[in-house]
């Protein structure tokens, strides 16, 4: 029962920072609400590399962290929907190299954050 408390609680905190990640950048690119989407998606990517990291180098950590924080805030904060349904409308929208370009930049940056965050964590501990 525990475990399903701490994905839970780590989702709701992971979705309430992700809703609020998006009116943070509406408030500096209205018309690029997508922005929202690459920068949460890449930063989760780079949290879940120190995090999958941390947690293999450090089996004295508790069970319970690994679904509250990769499980639950990280499923709640990253938006894989979001981002293809983002895709989607940029690319319905006639714009089908910003399309592109955002699943380009996506993909590889996300790629690219894990892989530093797990090379992180490893040369720190």
């Amino acid at each position: 029962m525990m475990n399903f408390l701490m994905v839970a609680l780590g989702g709701a905190l992971g979705s309430v920072l992700r809703y609020s990640a998006g009116f943070g950048v509406a408030s500096f690119w209205p018309q690029h609400l997508y922005i929202a989407t690459v920068l949460v998606n890449i930063i989760g990517c780079f949290l879940i590399g120190c995090a999958f990291s941390w947690f293999i180098l450090r089996p004295d950590v508790s069970a319970m962290a690994p679904l509250l924080l990769m499980t639950g805030f990280l499923g709640g904060f990253t938006t894989f929907s979001t981002f293809s349904l983002d895709a989607l409308r940029i690319f319905n929208d006639g714009q089908p190299m910003q399309a592109l370009l955002y699943m380009g930049v996506t993909l590889v940056g996300g790629l690219l954050a894990t892989w530093l965050g797990m090379a992180l964590i490893k040369i720190s501990l």
